[in-house]
């Protein structure tokens, strides 16, 4: 097995040659925040706030796009990063229309514990306020795109573990949106099959279960993680 040795804030560390930074980091306890990553399902590099700082490159680095290489010098917590973090976390909140006291996942919201994680208390951009629809067309559940940070991680669980491929991106620049089946209702989706994975691989409310009420919608993971590797251990049953 092809293994590199590099060093991540000081700490050395050995990874297989074909992970990336963010898979050898995450094996060796080393937190670099992210939110368009999940488990099981392909790499996206669209959030940027896994970007590192690489010794020899005047780039800053996804680290869930980048494979790791033999004497990598990297640094995760520099001043810097901290400042672009924060930024684009800032800019998220600015561009849509995240009202956390009123959400079905306040408390579960992986956006919020970044903000949290970096001290936001207060945002600097001035708030778009974009006129977004919420679509409760669907019998269980909704979506309502004022929360969305178009993380792609419905439609990347929908194409790839359920095989549906019922959702999509639509759009450009501010305007850009998930739709269901061409931009039909979700309701009206005829390849929807209804399984909740969309639901759960949701970083935020924006996909949600109908009936829930503030802060009681949780996201299971762990649900996605075992059937994407499921063939491939042959293991059907969840512990």
């Amino acid at each position: 097995m092809d293994v590199k040795t590099l060093k991540i804030d000081d700490q050395l560390i050995s990874a297989r040659g074909d992970e990336t930074i963010l898979e050898a980091a995450t094996a060796s306890g080393i937190h670099i925040p992210t939110l368009c990553n999940l488990q099981g399902v392909s790499l996206w590099g669209a959030c940027r706030l896994c970007l590192v700082e690489v010794r020899g490159s005047s780039n800053l680095l996804a680290t869930c796009v980048t494979p790791v290489a033999e004497g990598m010098v990297i640094h995760t917590q520099t001043k810097r990063l901290k400042q672009y973090r924060r930024m684009i976390v800032e800019l998220l909140f600015a561009e849509g229309n995240h009202i956390c006291s009123v959400c079905v996942s306040n408390h579960h919201c992986e956006l919020q514990d970044l903000a949290i994680e970096m001290g936001i208390d207060h945002v600097r951009f001035t708030y778009q306020f974009p006129d977004r629809s919420v679509d409760i067309s669907h019998p269980q559940f909704g979506v309502d795109h004022n929360r969305c940070v178009l993380c792609t991680r419905c439609i990347r669980v929908c194409d790839e573990i359920e095989g549906a491929h019922t959702w999509d991106m639509a759009g450009r620049g501010r305007n850009s949106r998930v739709i269901t089946d061409l931009n039909q209702p979700w309701g009206e989706a005829e390849s929807c099959t209804a399984c909740g994975k969309c639901v759960n691989a949701c970083p935020t409310g924006a996909i949600f279960r109908r009936g829930s009420t503030v802060a009681e919608m949780e996201h299971d993971r762990s649900q996605l993680e075992f059937i994407s590797t499921a063939r491939t251990r042959r293991e059907w049953v969840q512990k």
